[in-house]
């Protein structure tokens, strides 16, 4: 896998502002709505920006993902808090470098999660259909998926306000976007650059990106064929049903 190689270790600097308690906070609320999990399954944890504070309030967390070097930044991060030793730590930790499509455990679980339109990087329709089985078949009857995705509006906008600066001392980056509006894809281009630790010089490398947007109903028919029962859409973070200016569409599914 190409990219998240490099880029794995400046993402928490470039994504610092990313609303990671917001996407904690729906998590609880849901499972408040459908019962309160013991086990979660994290599809795409990344560097562990959600896996972790759910580690530390005591759930029974597996983080998965495909980069190794994700997974990598996550077991550091994890490491380093203060909560990291298991003296100190509520609940439990496994890391697995596992294709979401594919992914397997065990042991059924509880509930999973994939936040952070991790879902968007499934590019064609057989990969969403292959992910929605898979979770299916990895969760205790009961068990409830949520998962948010870009709206197709979304993929669109970043088309049109494109190209995105980012200019910090230590870490900079150019992003530009190619559109295809056939298949609501989109190709993001970043040129990064990264500053060295002596010195006034920066480290420049290219990461490449492309993410796709689904039909909403789509999305709702294909959970329900999956087997999924009690099947709702909300928009960006709230229980309120989404609609066409919505940015993230988040799914509640309960097996």
């Amino acid at each position: 896998m190409s990219s998240y190689r490099k880029f794995a270790y400046v993402y928490d600097e470039l994504m610092e502002d990313m609303p990671y308690p917001d996407w904690l906070r729906f998590a609880r609320q849901a499972w408040e709505k459908h019962g309160m999990p013991k086990s979660v399954v994290e599809l795409g944890c990344g560097t562990g920006s959600i896996t972790i504070p759910l580690v530390n309030s005591g759930f029974e967390v597996t983080g998965i993902d495909l980069s190794a070097d994700m997974l990598s930044v996550a077991r550091n991060k994890m490491e380093a808090t203060p909560q990291g030793n298991r003296l100190f730590r509520e609940g439990s930790i496994r890391w697995l470098q596992q294709d979401m499509r594919e992914w397997v455990l065990h042991e059924p679980v509880d509930a999973v999660i994939s936040f952070c339109d991790c879902m968007s990087y499934l590019l064609e329709e057989k990969d969403i259909i292959s992910t929605l089985v898979r979770t299916y078949e990895g969760l205790k009857p009961g068990g409830i998926f949520l998962f948010d995705v870009h709206h197709p509006n979304t993929i669109i906008r970043y088309d049109e306000e494109q190209p995105f600066v980012w200019d910090e001392k230590s870490v900079s980056y150019i992003w530009t976007c190619d559109l295809d509006a056939a298949r609501c894809e989109i190709e993001h281009h970043l040129s990064i650059f990264v500053k060295e630790e002596q010195g006034n010089l920066y480290q420049r490398f290219e990461e490449v990106h492309v993410q796709r947007a689904y039909d909403p109903e789509w999305m709702k028919v294909e959970l329900i064929k999956a087997g999924f029962r009690d099947v709702k859409c909300y928009a960006d973070f709230e229980w309120v049903e989404a609609e066409d200016d919505a940015q993230r569409l988040f799914y509640v599914a309960v097996k």
